[in-house]
């Protein structure tokens, strides 16, 4: 997937390019990409967290709450480039009562990696939740076919598995869920459809030629949402993310054997 890394770069570069000229989002995605933020004391709010609702950037909900968006990442372990997901939990007090250093994407090959400030900082490995989280999803393959690409913790541009396949094969639904995203605002992932799973679990799908779903609409385990295609991608392919509280998990960890 080397072109699909370049992407990604390209997308995290961009995001960050728009907020240091004081865009709010990212593309028209509600799925945003968002970075910035604000140099005032936060104000923490032990105890409380916020969901995020579609249309909700990190900026936004960091403001309306009192608090930087930089310390509202750094508290949920969210690096650049700061995506958000409908239906996430985000916690607006630090766990451990202080101000943490902020997470730190790397790249790949890279030795260091550009801080906010301009200059350098040695490259860190992105929190992830362990791929061995609990879930009450019974999940199920989306896909037939080859896995191209795998799951890689703290890298940005392997968030997910890589499902080789022909052009117009059917996408499924890996569970029960709402359809919270069907669009393609968010460059990168070409047609994509993000499923709500439950509070705290979502899957997302990427690539596609065509959605079969709309937002809002209740969908089966199983059920065909998508057409695979090659939409931002090099080859047709479905990419698939599963997300715990909005953190990337290696999906063939909750994936059956086959």
């Amino acid at each position: 997937m080397s072109s699909n890394r370049i992407v990604f770069r390209l997308l995290a570069q961009a995001c960050l390019a728009a907020v240091a000229a004081g865009l709010v989002a990212c593309g028209s995605s509600r799925v945003v990409r968002e970075g910035g933020g604000s140099t005032r004391a936060s104000t923490p709010r032990p105890g409380q967290v916020a969901t995020v609702k579609r249309g909700d950037t990190l900026y936004r909900i960091a403001v309306n709450n009192g608090i930087s968006a930089l310390d509202l990442a750094t508290w949920n372990s969210i690096s650049p480039p700061y995506t958000i997901y409908p239906g996430q939990r985000l916690r607006l007090y630090p766990g451990s009562g202080r101000r943490a250093t902020p997470p730190v994407a790397t790249r790949p090959g890279a030795s260091r990696t550009p801080s906010r400030a301009g200059g350098s900082t040695p490259p860190a490995t992105t929190p992830a939740v362990p791929s061995a989280a609990r879930s009450t999803v019974t999940w199920r393959w989306p896909a037939d076919g080859q896995i191209v690409a795998r799951f890689a913790a703290g890298d940005p541009t392997r968030q997910g598995i890589g499902i080789a396949g022909n052009g117009g094969q059917p996408v499924r639904a890996a569970g029960d869920g709402v359809v919270v995203y069907s669009g393609s605002g968010l460059v990168g992932y070409g047609e994509l459809i993000i499923v709500k799973h439950d509070e705290r679990w979502l899957s997302a799908y990427g690539h596609n030629r065509a959605r079969l779903v709309n937002e809002g609409e209740r969908v089966r385990a199983g059920q065909q949402i998508a057409e695979m295609g090659r939409s931002g991608a090099a080859r047709d392919m479905l990419h698939f993310e599963i997300r715990h509280d909005g953190k990337p998990v290696d999906p063939m960890a909750h994936l059956p054997r086959r």
